[in-house]
């Protein structure tokens, strides 16, 4: 029983993988693509353990292709190329049968391994599929993902992750033959931190530690697992646990415990521009124009760390947590913008106020486009009083300031220019 059970169990089609239904529900994009038998490049984006490898597999018998797959941490370009080769001599240009080169990780490629595959995914000698933890806007070359569909795997719920014991119970070649009883799931499901991988070698662990039947309880699962013999894993559930102490450590204002989150990261070995993305992030959702400095602080520690790099990046980094932690925060430009999108969502697509319309054309001119539209910079203090919103939504209120000096000196600016609009 060398196979672990998370392969043992592994689903061979769309119709028996659990989660994902965006993707591979009726209508899910990838169901479609293999119903209509053109697979595009794609790149899977999402957490450890939500079944990447898995839909490239099936993607692959599904379709009846030709299934070759690297990672991209002991691969290098000549491995890619190799690949390209059997792929040129197996599959012509844009066949139906072209061969899937599989790369998981694919955030790790270089820019150079990640160049060696333009050509081939070009010319349709392979169609490549990614898979990636990281954002693959910062960490895949822009030609290349120019070239690939972009899909999101979501964590799997409560549900999913329930499902999958189910299965291993009722379907798995050993475990159906002993006599689990699933009583408590709460201890397996925290420590798998949502990585179904995770959770099904946890739960076989379990599982195997008892001599014939199992009685699967919280108390049992957590005098099995040793949790603090967990390191640091970049990949796993503690890279989202402790960047979420971080984050939430400089949101309440904490440079000790901001400090702190970042040695475990550093010490980790986390990248040093993932800890300098969230820290982006940071200066404008949860400090933004309380403190406009830190974003362009933010701005900076990325630039630098990128070019630094270790050991020094860690000085850099210490400098501007400390500093988002001490600054003022404010979080309302975040939420006017969550406003907005679920406004835009409600109301769908109103029509442009005419005033506000362009009108390069005569055509235009001569339906009023842009007509009574107020220049303000022809006004006193470069402001005059008219409508910015469609008919249907005006006077709504989107952006209410925060309470902290700045956004008090813009509140009054609001009131003073609005009157009663907005309700400043």
């Amino acid at each position: 029983m060398n196979e672990p059970l998370a392969e043992r169990i592994r689903p061979r089609t769309i119709e028996e993988y659990i989660s994902q239904q965006h993707l591979v529900g009726k209508e899910g994009a990838l169901s479609t693509h293999i119903k209509s038998g053109f697979i595009p490049s794609l790149i899977f984006w999402g957490p450890p353990g939500t079944g990447k490898t898995t839909l490239a597999n099936i993607i692959a018998q599904q379709s009846g292709r030709p299934f070759y797959s690297l990672s991209a941490i002991n691969s290098g370009v000549k491995d890619v190329r190799d690949i390209i080769e059997k792929a040129k001599s197996s599959g012509g240009l844009f066949t139906t049968k072209n061969p899937i080169l599989f790369i998981d990780e694919i955030h790790r490629f270089s820019k150079s391994q990640q160049d060696s595959l333009l050509g081939a995914v070009e010319k349709g000698w392979v169609t490549l599929i990614g898979a990636t933890t990281e954002n693959p806007s910062f960490e895949v070359i822009p030609a290349l993902l120019s070239r690939c569909q972009i899909y999101v795997l979501n964590p799997f719920d409560k549900d999913d992750l329930i499902s999958l014991l189910h299965r291993a119970i009722e379907k798995d070649i050993y475990i159906s033959k002993k006599q689990v009883d699933l009583k408590e799931t709460d201890a397996l499901l925290q420590l798998s931190g949502g990585d179904a991988r995770k959770l099904l070698n946890i739960f076989e662990l379990v599982v195997n530690s008892q001599d014939g039947g199992a009685s699967i309880t919280n108390d049992l699962v957590l005098s099995k697992v040793q949790k603090n013999t967990v390191r640091y894993d970049k990949t796993g559930e503690q890279h989202y646990d402790i960047i979420s102490a971080f984050i939430k450590s400089i949101r309440g204002s904490d440079p000790n415990g901001a400090v702190y989150w970042l040695a475990r990261m550093i010490e980790g070995g986390e990248d040093v521009k993932f800890i300098a993305r969230r820290l982006l992030i940071l200066a404008s959702e949860d400090i933004g124009n309380a403190n406009p400095t830190a974003l362009i602080l933010a701005n900076n520690t990325f630039q630098a760390v990128a070019v630094v790099g270790n050991p020094e990046s860690r000085i850099i980094l210490s400098q501007c947590a400390v500093y988002l932690a001490n600054s003022a925060k404010s979080n309302a430009s975040y939420m006017a913008i969550n406003k907005a999108q679920q406004l835009v969502k409600n109301t769908g697509d109103l029509s442009v106020p005419l005033h506000l319309r362009n009108a390069p054309t005569k055509l235009m001119k001569e339906l009023n486009y842009g007509m009574e539209y107020k220049y303000a910079h022809d006004f006193e203090e470069n402001f005059a009083e008219q409508e910015f919103l469609p008919e249907e939504i005006s006077n709504t209120k989107l952006y209410d300031p925060g309470n902290n000096p700045r956004e008090h000196q813009f509140r009054e600016i609001l009131k003073k220019r609005w009157k009663s609009k907005y309700g400043y």
